[in-house]
């Protein structure tokens, strides 16, 4: 006798996404009444791509091949439920310093004081092996006890070879420094690999929030 066994996989569906501000100062974010979640990385690390395809519309956040596109605090809500926030990426922006050390401050003033903020995605290219500013800032989530997952982009231009090596190195070095791995994605926004697990994530995530 065969037993078919059908699994049924539920994720959020996005209905609506709309622009609501953008700020350089932490008081000007939206009053924390909702859940909310932050995307950030170094600069060209396709964060604003994967927002688009996360959320199903191609211009909701700005694309650029000029790294450091986005500059301020970026706030869209989603659903009417919950907050999406695109942050202005680490390093390599071609900017001053004073503008970069600012960029830099705002950032770090909205992850510690952000009440509502349920869980930041951190971006990394898979193509590369650990870069600086990435552990720099993993390690200062640990320490300030802020919650993250990690998601690795532009899966799609790599084998499955090297990439399966790459992630494997990542987390090896990480292990080295952490004694637990936060949770770990991976993405494509080519294959829309992630996509769905991201969103399932979210949603199970607003399902806790007070």
């Amino acid at each position: 006798m065969y037993v078919c066994v059908v699994l049924i996989f539920f994720y959020m569906f996005i209905k609506s996404a709309k622009f609501v501000i953008s700020n350089q100062n932490f008081n000007g974010c939206p009053d924390p009444d909702i859940p909310e979640y932050a995307f950030i990385g170094r600069s060209n690390v396709g964060k604003s791509s994967l927002i688009n395809m996360l959320i199903g519309k191609q211009k909701l956040a700005k694309t650029s091949n000029t790294p450091g596109k986005t500059r301020l605090i970026n706030h869209f809500i989603i659903n009417d439920k919950w907050y999406l926030v695109d942050l202005p990426g680490l390093g390599f922006a071609k900017t001053s310093k004073k503008n970069r050390t600012k960029w830099e401050y705002m950032i770090y003033n909205y992850f510690l004081k952000r009440k509502n903020l349920l869980c930041t995605l951190f971006l990394i290219d898979s193509r590369h092996n650990p870069q600086k500013i990435d552990t720099e800032f993993i390690n200062w989530f640990g320490s300030n006890h802020i919650p993250f997952i990690i998601v690795f982009t532009k899966t799609d231009k790599l084998t499955k070879n090297q990439l399966n090596k790459n992630i494997k190195f990542y987390k090896d070095y990480l292990l080295n420094i952490w004694e637990e791995l936060p949770k770990v994605i991976l993405s494509s926004t080519k294959t829309q690999e992630g996509k769905y697990e991201i969103l399932d994530f979210i949603e199970n995530a607003n399902k806790i929030f007070r």
